[in-house]
């Protein structure tokens, strides 16, 4: 005779599964917590882009607004992994990086066309 697995001794989940048997789902972050993880990077973004503006040498904005772009990827995932919280991350994380590169893209192309001009 074969043994099933439920024959075996093995804890029944239950008809919701394993989901059911972990507990309640998470408290949803705070819109406050959400506004503070993703403001502070864009104002991060903001001012490299200022600092960047006003020490480096026009020749060399591209590369130095290059490497703001990806100091503010690590702290994107910084912010978003320091909330914590699983559920959202993605989206959170998405409308972190899209802020910053948004920001840096304007600054750049402001940048460029100040550039041009002289």
């Amino acid at each position: 005779m074969s043994e099933t697995p439920q024959d075996q001794g093995s804890p029944d989940p239950g008809p919701l599964g394993p989901a059911a048997a972990a507990g309640p789902p998470p408290e949803p972050l705070p819109r406050a917590a959400v506004a503070w993880s993703v403001g502070s990077v864009w104002a991060l973004a903001l001012v490299l882009g200022i600092l960047i503006a006003l020490l480096s040498h026009p020749v060399q904005y591209a590369s130095w607004l290059s490497l703001a772009l990806g100091v503010s990827v690590i702290a994107s995932f910084g912010a978003q992994l320091a909330t914590q919280q699983k559920e959202g991350f993605v989206n959170r994380l998405a409308t972190t990086l899209t802020g910053s590169f948004v920001i840096l893209g304007v600054i750049g192309a402001i940048l460029g066309a100040i550039t041009l001009g002289h």
